[in-house]
Parts: structure tokens; sequence; C-alpha cells
């Protein structure tokens, strides 16, 4: 996923993001821990909150897809796919919860060939 594409100058677009994985802006909202405003107002769009969150999702969402081969499935793997060594959470529930460092880096220690 090509980060510049997702964005208008420096901020992320809920918009643009829903589209590109063939989504609406609700579950963009909802995969990234954000209220369905925080992706429709513009003044909520803007927020440091949700800008946060959005690059968060984007970011794991980003760093799997080389292994996946797609924007769509690495989604669909963010959104459902329970990790092992935590509890069965998905990435998606763990980056709404703050904690997508270390969903980046279980996927750079697989990608290094250390067992999941």
């Amino acid at each position: 996923m090509e980060l510049a594409k997702y964005a208008d100058g420096d901020l992320f677009v809920p918009r643009k993001i829903a589209a590109a994985l063939h989504t609406t802006r609700m579950e963009i909202a909802y995969a990234a821990g954000l209220t369905g405003p925080a992706v429709q107002r513009e003044e909520c769009i803007r927020s440091d909150r949700t800008q946060r969150r959005l690059g968060e999702m984007i970011a794991v969402v980003n760093k799997v897809e080389p292994y996946l081969g797609s924007a769509l499935m690495a989604f669909a793997w963010y959104k459902s796919e329970p990790l092992s060594g935590f509890s069965g959470f998905t990435a998606m529930q763990l980056v709404r919860n703050g904690r997508s460092d270390e969903v980046l880096a279980y996927i750079n220690a697989v990608g290094a060939g250390v067992h999941a």
C-alpha cells in the first residue's frame, strides 16, 4: 500500500482508504478504533487522534501486504486472523487497544523467520 495515495497533503483521507480497501468509511473507523464522525466530519478527520489511529492501521496493513500479495488480503488478515502469542487477538483488536507497536514487532519477527 503506497501511503501517499491515501492522503491529501499530510492528512490521511478515510474516503481514499475505504475506496482502496473496497469498504466503507464506517468500517475504516471501526478497524482503526474510531467513531463514525471521526472519519466523516472534516474537523474530526484533521484531529491528531484520528490521524494517529488511521496511520497505525495503515502501517500494519502496509507492513503485511508484501507477505499476502495485496492490500485487500492484508486488510482481511488485519481484521480476522488471530495472532499467536496475543491470546487469540487479531491485529485489529490490538491496534484498537493502542498496541500497534507490538503488532508491527510481531510482523517483523515473523518476517525475519521467528516462529510465531
